[in-house]
């Protein structure tokens, strides 16, 4: 039952998260033919089990079974120009990579796409229950939290305003999607979809070529980021501790967590806590964001700087959340951004780059706290060698968008 509610949370957590507009371009920006986005990401933890062993590896964690460390990579070209003929991508990878001479950027066909709408739960199966909302680090929570929020407003599109972070609006924050491209790739996919070694590394010269985008070529002198290994521990008056690694090339780190009360149907509290100091949740949070995005959060104090290493899950969070917290920490890292031609010194000067290619770096761990049996001291730590991967079973129906999130099913 805790499992069901500790789904649930996710879904209607993802429902809205699915309702917030992506970044698009600034206006300052000038249009360009293609834009190219590599997301590289380690994973540890509960979250690296998902990704490095499918769901027979994540239930092995739940038991007590150790994590293991793995890389993973998300691929999107988008461009302006109509494909010629069939449209085809190729990401030309350094040997390190162990991913081939190269991976297909594959088209899917339009009307693909995921996201969660508002009407999209089955009858019967709208949660009930309330929300309750607890932000920042610290023994105890600050007055005036939790925030209740009635699930089935925001099941039927009733976001209250102000709930999610919404995005910084930087030079570079844009995503590259079907929606907004004439042409576009993916990787992985449905032709190729190979996991990535643990041991695999992105240094080195890459190229992309494609039937409907100008040859994009750069070398990365960054690499996928280090393990996060996180630790929890309970102290005295009933919080939880949370304790983690330094990583060199963090820029700063965020951390939330999720629980309910075990039994009693589908009218029950559930909690959701972030590490914030405000009331900031999900949103770009969740997802990969540019240092200089960091800087204005960390400045926010929205997110934890880089030199910070512990945050205390208040004693009102563990209580709410029941006998088990489900807990993410991010850390995230470098940018590497490339173009042709590139940017000029003078940033007065006109510049009509014909393409730009953003690679962004993030390590992130996942851990169950209080769950019997299992050592939270071993979550996140990682594994040296790679175990081979088991293919990953489908996303369907409620409890799949659950567990995509987790990176369980695909």
């Amino acid at each position: 039952m805790r499992y069901r509610l500790l789904a649930c949370a996710a879904i209607v957590c993802s429902t809205a998260a699915a309702m917030l507009a992506a970044p698009a371009l600034s206006k300052g920006d000038t249009p360009t033919v293609a834009r190219y986005a590599v997301d590289a990401g380690t994973t540890t933890g509960i979250a690296g089990m998902g990704a490095g062993g499918g769901l027979g590896a994540a239930m092995r964690m739940m038991r007590g079974g150790s994590g293991q460390m793995v890389h993973a990579l998300t691929l999107r070209l988008g461009s302006s120009r109509a494909a010629t003929g069939v449209p085809r991508a190729d990401h030309f990878m350094p040997p390190a990579a162990q991913l081939g001479v190269s991976v297909p950027l594959v088209s899917p066909e339009r009307g693909q796409g995921g996201g969660v709408s508002p009407g999209s739960f089955p009858q019967g199966q709208v949660p009930r229950g309330r929300l309750l909302l607890f932000w920042g680090c610290g023994e105890r929570a600050p007055a005036g939290q939790p925030v209740v929020i009635d699930f089935s407003k925001i099941a039927s599109g009733q976001v209250p305003p102000g709930l999610f972070a919404q995005a910084m609006n930087l030079p570079d924050d844009w995503e590259v999607l079907v929606s907004n491209s004439a042409s576009y790739g993916e990787w992985p996919n449905g032709r190729d979809s190979k996991a990535v070694k643990a041991n695999a590394s992105l240094l080195g010269p890459h190229r992309v070529t494609s039937t409907y985008a100008p040859e994009i070529s750069f070398t990365l002198a960054d690499d996928f980021m280090p393990p996060l290994v996180a630790r929890s521990a309970g102290t005295p008056t009933g919080a939880t501790r949370l304790d983690w690694n330094a990583l060199p090339r963090a820029t700063g780190y965020y951390a939330w967590a999720m629980g309910a009360k075990n039994g009693g149907g589908d009218d029950r509290d559930m909690v959701w806590w972030s590490s914030a100091g405000s009331q900031q949740f999900g949103g770009p949070l969740a997802g990969w964001l540019s240092p200089a995005a960091v800087a204005r959060l960390v400045a926010a104090k929205t997110v934890m700087p880089p030199a910070q290493t512990r945050c205390t899950i208040p004693a009102e969070v563990t209580a709410a959340g029941g006998e088990m917290l489900m807990t993410q920490l991010f850390a995230y890292g470098p940018q590497a951004d490339f173009a042709y031609p590139a940017r000029p010194a003078n940033t007065n000067a006109a510049w009509r780059p014909e393409w730009i290619a953003r690679v962004r770096f993030r390590s992130n761990t996942a851990l169950l706290i209080g769950m019997p049996g299992l050592d939270d001291a071993e979550a996140g730590a990682p594994r040296g060698a790679e175990a081979a991967p088991a293919a990953k079973p489908k996303c369907k129906g409620l409890k799949g968008i659950a567990m995509r999130a987790a990176g369980l099913c695909e």
